[in-house]
């Protein structure tokens, strides 16, 4: 089975949520419409920024916390690393 580490961030790109999920497009979907009552539909968090894959589903919660923990600018720097334009990636999710 595959694991997604996601980061979302709003609209002007000042919160970002991270979290884990074995079916992106479903989650991402689900954040978008804000189904779910949190943190995202509170802030309106919908643009999938980046994501990562792994098999090892505790391989992707340590890797969520990791995230987690670190400081806005290396979050910012991992994002700007795959997405320099910071666009919404659902789109191009398979």
């Amino acid at each position: 089975m595959q694991y997604y580490i996601y980061i979302l961030t709003n609209w002007n790109d000042k919160v970002m949520y991270i979290g884990v999920t074995n079916n992106l497009k479903r989650r991402v979907y689900e954040h978008k419409n804000e189904v779910i009552d949190g943190f995202t539909k509170k802030y309106h968090v919908h643009k999938l920024v980046y994501y990562e894959t792994t098999t090892d589903v505790k391989a992707a919660l340590e890797r969520e916390k990791q995230l987690k923990g670190w400081r806005r600018e290396k979050k910012n720097s991992l994002v700007t690393d795959m997405n320099p334009n910071w666009k919404d990636l659902y789109d191009e999710i398979v």
